[in-house]
This record gives C-alpha cells, sequence and structure tokens, in this order.
C-alpha cells in the first residue's frame, strides 16, 4: 500500500489529503464557519480564508449528539462543526460524477466521521464521494425566536454550494451531483426537492427509506418552547421568569429568544433535549410525535421549506431530476429488538394512533400476530408508505423515479431500518454492520450489486432496472438474487392510498 500526500486548492485555500492505495481522501474541510458565538443558532456562512496549505488529514469534530438512540455517541472536541470531506480516484482529472451522502440519525444524531461512511469502496468504481457535518437536534432543527427555521437543512444547502463551486478541484463534475442518503438523510433530500435555496444544486438523488414526519410551524414552535423552558430552568432555576421579547407558541408556552439560548452551551442544552426525549409521552398535545423517539423533523414554515416534498413534488418541483426511492421490507424490526418485549396492547394502540383505518390492518393481515402488526403500521407510516407516495408523486408529475425494496434476510433482524446502509458503502464489518449481518458471504454479493447500481445511475441516470411508473408500479426487490416485479406490498399500499402525509400538527389530545 503506497501512502503519499496529495494537494488541492479550494475557493478558501489549499488543502492536503492522503493518497492510500489508489484513493485519495481530503478530511475535515471547512465548508463553512463554525457556527458558535454569534453564529449561533444563525444560517451559515461561507469559512474564513487560509493561507499556506490546511492539513486535511483529520475529520472535523460531530455536531453535539442525542444519546437517546442508543448508539455510542463520539466527544466533540471543537466547534468546527461544518466540515466535508472528500474520496477521489483521481484528483487530477476532470469529469468524474460526484456523489454527495447526508447521514440519517432521526435529525438528533449522526455525522460524516462514523466508520460505516467510508467512501473507499464506492469511490473505486470511479465516482468522487463527498461527506458532511450538519447541526442535528436543537441547534439544527428546534424553534428558536430570532433565528431561521431548519438549520441543518441550511447547513447541507451550503455543503452543496461548496460542492458546486470546489468540486472540480478533486477531480469532479459539478454539473453532474447525485446527493443519497438514508433516513432521516433521505427526508432531508425530500426536503431538499422543495426548497427553493437548494434548486440546481445537485442533479440525481437517492432516497433511502424516507421518514414521513415533518412538522407544522404550530407544533415544531410548541416543542422548541419546552425544551428552552426546561434548558433555561436549569441554567437559572427561575421557571416562572418570562424571557425577555419572546413571543408566544399560541399555547401560552414562552419560546425565548436566541440570545437567551445562546447562553447555553451546546452540550448543556443536548442534555436537556435527551431528558425531554424521555418524556415525549407526557406531552399527548404533540400527537404521533409524542409516541416517538425524536422531537425533531423539518419544518414546513413557510419560507425555508415552503411545503412538503410529497406536494411539491406532486406540483411538478424537481421533476427534472431523476430519482432512486426504496425502502427495506422490515423496516421497524430495528426499534422492535431496541424496545425489547412487546404487549398486546401496545400493539392494539399502535394501530390506533398510527394506522389510517386501525381495524383495515388486521382484516387485511388475518394470520398477523399483535407484534408483527404493530411493526407493519409502524413500517408503513414512518417509512415505506411515505417513499411509495414520493414515488407516485414524482411519477405522476412526469418524473423519472426507479423504486426498489431491499428483502434479503441475511441478518438477525431480516430487511431492517439501516440494513442498506453497510450494503451501499460496502463496509461489511464493524459499526452497525456487526449488528445487522450475519452472512458477509452473501452481503458481500449484495453489495457489489447494490453499489455498481448507485454508482451507475450516478453516471448514467439509469440503475440498471426500469422505471416506476403508477399502473405497473415495478420495484427492484433487492434479494440474493434481485428481481423486478409489481410493488410487492399490495395491502399496506392499498390502506394508505387515501392518506395524505401532511405536516403533522399540535394536537389538544393524543390521536
Amino acid at each position: 500500500m503506497t501512502r503519499d500526500v496529495a494537494e488541492a486548492v479550494t475557493a478558501s485555500g489549499a488543502v492536503g489529503g492522503v493518497r492510500d492505495d489508489g484513493i485519495t481522501v481530503f478530511r475535515g474541510i471547512p465548508f463553512a464557519r463554525p457556527p458558535v458565538g454569534a453564529l449561533r443558532f444563525a444560517a451559515p456562512e461561507p469559512p474564513e480564508p487560509w493561507d499556506g496549505v490546511r492539513p486535511a488529514t483529520t475529520f472535523g469534530p460531530p455536531p453535539p449528539q442525542s444519546s437517546r438512540l442508543g448508539l455510542a455517541v463520539p466527544e466533540t472536541t471543537g466547534d468546527d462543526w461544518l466540515t466535508c470531506n472528500v474520496w477521489t480516484p483521481d484528483p487530477g482529472g476532470t469529469g468524474l460524477p460526484v456523489m454527495v451522502w447526508i447521514y440519517g440519525g432521526a435529525y438528533i444524531t449522526g455525522h460524516a466521521s462514523a466508520p460505516e461512511y467510508d467512501g473507499t469502496a464506492l469511490s473505486r468504481d470511479g465516482v468522487v464521494i463527498v461527506t458532511f457535518n450538519y447541526r442535528v437536534a436543537m441547534e439544527g432543527f428546534g424553534q428558536i425566536e430570532g433565528a431561521p427555521a431548519n438549520r441543518g437543512l441550511l447547513d447541507q444547502v451550503a455543503a452543496l454550494t461548496w460542492v458546486h463551486d470546489n468540486i472540480a478541484a478533486f477531480g469532479g463534475d459539478p454539473g453532474n451531483v447525485t446527493v443519497f442518503g438514508e433516513s432521516a438523510g433521505a427526508g432531508s433530500i425530500a426536503a431538499l426537492l422543495a426548497m427553493p435555496s437548494a434548486e440546481g444544486l445537485f442533479h440525481r438523488a437517492i432516497m433511502q427509506s424516507v421518514p414521513g414526519t415533518f412538522f407544522s410551524r404550530p407544533l415544531a414552535d410548541d416543542i422548541g418552547a419546552v425544551i428552552a423552558a426546561e434548558a433555561l430552568t436549569s441554567l437559572r432555576g427561575d421557571r416562572t421568569a418570562p424571557a425577555a421579547n419572546s413571543l408566544e407558541d399560541g399555547r401560552g408556552q414562552s419560546i425565548p429568544p436566541r440570545e437567551d439560548l445562546a447562553e447555553l452551551t451546546p452540550t448543556h442544552l443536548m442534555r436537556v433535549v435527551d431528558q425531554v426525549i424521555a418524556t415525549m409521552a407526557d406531552h399527548p398535545r404533540w400527537g404521533r410525535v409524542a409516541h416517538t423517539v425524536t422531537p425533531f423533523s423539518p419544518v414546513v414554515d413557510g419560507d425555508v421549506l415552503p411545503r412538503t416534498p410529497w406536494e411539491a413534488v406532486k406540483a411538478g418541483a424537481a421533476r427534472d431530476v431523476p430519482l432512486v426511492l426504496g425502502h427495506n421490507r422490515d423496516e421497524y424490526r430495528l426499534f422492535t429488538a431496541m424496545q425489547g418485549r412487546l404487549t398486546d396492547h401496545q400493539a392494539a394502540t399502535a394501530l390506533q394512533i398510527f394506522a389510517p383505518d386501525p381495524a383495515a390492518y388486521p382484516a387485511a393481515f388475518p394470520d398477523a400476530s399483535p407484534e408483527t402488526l404493530y411493526e407493519l403500521v409502524l413500517s408503513d407510516w414512518l417509512f415505506r408508505m411515505p417513499t411509495l407516495h414520493l414515488a407516485e408523486a414524482h411519477a405522476a408529475a412526469g418524473g423519472r423515479v426507479h423504486l426498489y425494496e431491499l428483502a434479503w434476510q441475511g441478518g438477525p433482524l431480516g430487511a431492517c431500518h439501516a440494513l442498506d446502509v453497510p450494503l451501499v458503502w460496502g463496509n461489511l464489518t464493524g459499526g452497525i454492520a456487526d449488528f445487522l449481518i450475519s452472512d458477509t458471504t452473501e452481503a458481500a454479493a449484495l453489495s457489489a450489486t447494490i453499489r455498481t447500481g448507485w454508482t451507475t445511475f450516478a453516471k448514467t441516470a439509469a440503475p440498471g432496472w426500469p422505471p416506476f411508473d403508477t399502473s405497473q408500479r415495478l420495484t427492484h426487490v433487492l434479494d440474493t438474487t434481485p428481481t423486478t416485479t409489481p410493488y410487492p406490498n399490495s395491502h399496506s399500499r392499498a390502506l394508505w392510498s387515501t392518506h395524505t402525509f401532511a405536516p403533522l400538527p399540535l394536537t389538544q389530545d393524543s390521536p
């Protein structure tokens, strides 16, 4: 293996990366200024230029992370969170397709330095790979008076702008950029399709397990007010003192302004967020959100995000952007495994809360156990049907979309949520792969097939299977032997056929 120093010149200055065995890697390149101090809770600003060659051999620090998903939480050792990383097979070349990854993590966790996002295997297929950090939780998605909504999405726009302006210095083609992402990353890409500020910054998109949770402004305001009140109480010890110049969210909740919350360190604020996540069920007015693991999602605020992705795509937004969309067959099984034993009462309650017609699920799946019905309705509400509906909206608007379902059962949890991540990246050991994959031989073969499909799509806009339409609904089923078939989850599709994934509301009572 050879290891040589390589340089590239960006608009802000030169960076020095490392060439390892044919792939050149640059890590920790700033695409925006650190969002701290006067820039706390602000939209991202371009990075400060530098002189000389800036070392780009280590990842930048992750943004503040929640610990509530049970994942290992890396320590944030600095404030230069908004950095990106580039893997390129030919930094001196020109015109290579570019793939930009947006990580998931329920909008409360995630960072580009996770080992499962190492871009070496994908880059070997002749593409430039970019990963980057964006702000999560309260820093990135919390409603704060005097701060723009959806700051995490604005970070993503800033990163894509950096790619547009600089990727040619790494051998990439700024006119051929594919964004790809999973879970909250796929939801972020769906939002980008509907955001005027993102128009023209990418040309193709791959969305893996699109979540259907987008918040209305009243819901997001109320959640932000509760978190802010708890945070300031923990800081000042006075729950009754109103914040100066604060607004009210319509329920009497005080929404402190940005200057008040800036008194808290990011670590302190994240601890408060985790405390609120632990008591979500105490807020029934948050509706379905009170029964989830995260109080954050993109907010349909009318400005940064004017409308939901389903509404925007149905109206023709991003009609000229080819899409690959897909979900995993057993999405929610990951979360049922994390929850432990499930009671019949919990299963019945889930049908009442999440199903469009609670009685229809047992009728459509008469042989399903209560636990299976629980898994089905939450898989459908959270990931499977939002993904299918977005594909249908894009196809109906005249856009090109290719739908897939990951059905491979090569691990203890079947085709559960996040199984696609190690398969797409080709990193089949370590991290989450050790938990989800048992048969690494089969996994390696399927991973090669998936990587070929993803990188071929980045190069040609065709992943290797027919487009989806609203009549045949052809779906590529990714398994030991991939096949193309009409959409395989016909019962679920019928149950959700008239449902609209509208912004989740603030309610008076639990649904």
